[in-house]
């Protein structure tokens, strides 16, 4: 069983990181996408077998009513926010799809998230954007994580899953995930950001890392680095 674990984004210096963790979720990809040259050396400057995943743009899951939008520096016209979010099929969010792709390039990156907001809810309509957009791209060596939120059933997510292979993103502490060849837990704290993980917690954790042959664990709460130490000294 292969097990990997880090942090949403860099709680402290990478340098500092980089002497515990072999993996990190970068979050600036969703909010405001870096340029090549700063995401290539971000590469080279972290060392040999570490593994970069990553948030997809928000341009592509969320819609401009969302808050996140306020770290986005994109300008966006009135007549054009009806083209963003909800995987719809459309120049724009082709288009940061084209950027995250050519990031993850760079980066050599094997998996990637898309977290989607509450709002994107189970219609038959965003259903089919869904499957338009992940049969238009190129999907390459990736693994594609869906981490819906809101009023969708297990069952919703385990049909949606499968017809487009995605694997079913969760924090375990709330839900189980219904499908997929790897498991990627992002933990947000057990009722909010602020939670502090018991140690009785981390070895829950751990048990349910045994359902699967491979595991992310990506912690993403106020205290995600300390959190995370805890566990990796649990995990050995």
């Amino acid at each position: 069983m292969k097990q990997k674990l880090g942090c949403c984004g860099f709680p402290v210096a990478r340098d500092k990181y980089y002497q515990y963790f072999d993996v990190v979720e970068l979050q600036r990809t969703f909010y405001q996408p870096p340029e090549l040259l700063t995401i290539q050396k971000l590469r080279e400057g972290s060392p040999p077998g570490f593994e970069f995943t990553l948030k997809a743009w928000q341009l592509i899951t969320h819609p401009p009513t969302s808050p996140t939008y306020r770290k986005l520096r994109l300008p966006i016209s009135q007549n054009a926010k009806k083209n963003y979010g909800f995987f719809k099929a459309t120049d724009e969010i082709l288009s940061a799809w084209a950027r995250i792709d050519e990031i993850s390039q760079v980066l050599r990156t094997k998996v990637i998230v898309f977290q989607c907001p509450a709002s994107f809810t189970p219609t038959q309509e965003n259903k089919k954007n869904m499957g338009r957009f992940f049969r238009s791209i190129k999907r390459r060596d990736y693994t594609f994580c869906w981490e819906p939120r809101g009023e969708w059933t297990d069952r919703e997510v385990e049909c949606l899953c499968k017809e487009l292979d995605l694997v079913h993103c969760v924090d375990p502490f709330k839900s189980e995930p219904t499908y997929g060849k790897i498991r990627y837990f992002r933990l947000h704290g057990i009722g909010g950001y602020h939670y502090r993980y018991t140690e009785s917690d981390l070895r829950n954790l751990k048990a349910e890392g045994f359902k699967a042959p491979q595991v992310y664990y990506m912690f993403n709460n106020v205290y995600m680095f300390e959190d995370a130490k805890r566990f990796q000294v649990i995990m050995e």
